[in-house]
């Protein structure tokens, strides 16, 4: 089952620790993250179930490509890294 791993900036924030869930897709495997902690969907989707624009997603270490319907495959061993972008100086 994939992997997903939240930033330590994310956390502070809300309760999103590491899981194994089921998914063939991004948007699978975060549906079940979401299910269990409905609280982290506002942090990485907007209104429209769209990546927000400074959250970026990585899976086996390359960003995701489809920011809006999530349909990047991952396999049974990928790893999913969800992080809030920082800005400010």
């Amino acid at each position: 089952m994939p992997r997903v791993l939240f930033t330590s900036n994310l956390q502070r924030y809300v309760a999103c620790p590491e899981s194994r869930v089921q998914g063939a897709t991004v948007a699978q495997a975060l549906s079940h993250v979401f299910a269990d902690a409905p609280q982290v969907r506002g942090y990485v989707l907007d209104e429209q179930g769209h990546v927000r624009k400074h959250v970026h997603i990585y899976v086996d270490g390359r960003r995701i490509a489809d920011r809006e319907k999530l349909s990047d495959a991952v396999e049974a061993d990928s790893e999913i890294c969800v992080l809030q972008a920082l800005s400010g100086g």
